[in-house]
């Protein structure tokens, strides 16, 4: 906040002292342009991707571990959500914390450049934001590979009207 304001004090910062959880997603993100997704845990980033796509709000979404990174938007209506390419989370063993597993010190600041990019190309419309695209960098080889996503028509979320998607 302090470093935000020292470049310009005219911006608001609004913290939220709460975890995030399903009795306060909707109240919290409900009137934002972009959602920047850095999450930690899968159960929270389902619960992001639902209220989203229900109220309409693009992502920047970015997860690392190790000396990788990954990165797409997900944009209600124009391309797929994140259950679109991750229908349920992954079991355990192939899913380590970054605790467990450790990260390369410089990688989450890699990957947060990356997700800026996004945010400015979607606010002020130019170029091309991943959306329907996962791009994979490799920290150890510094190179990228991206993937197509596709919307999955039978993806219990994002295939389904806004008024539709309870609240899970």
């Amino acid at each position: 906040e302090r470093a935000i304001n020292a470049i310009n004090p005219g911006v608001n910062v609004v913290k939220y002292k709460t975890r995030l959880d399903a009795s306060n997603i909707m109240e919290i993100i409900d009137g934002y342009d972009v959602i920047v997704d850095g999450v930690d845990n899968f159960p929270t980033r389902y619960l992001l991707n639902d209220a989203t796509v229900r109220l309409g709000i693009p992502v920047v979404s970015a997860s690392i571990l190790g000396f990788d990174g990954q990165l797409s938007v997900f944009k209600p209506h124009d391309g797929p959500c994140y259950r679109c390419l991750y229908p349920v989370p992954p079991p355990a063993e192939l899913a380590p914390s970054c605790g467990a597993n450790g990260v390369l010190g410089v990688l989450p600041g890699t990957m947060g450049l990356l997700q800026a990019t996004e945010v400015v190309k979607l606010i002020i419309g130019a170029g091309e934001p991943l959306i329907g695209r996962l791009l994979m960098y490799d920290a150890l080889s510094a190179t990228t590979t991206e993937l197509k996503v596709r919307r999955d028509p039978e993806c219990p979320i994002c295939s389904r009207e806004p008024d539709a998607i309870a609240d899970e």
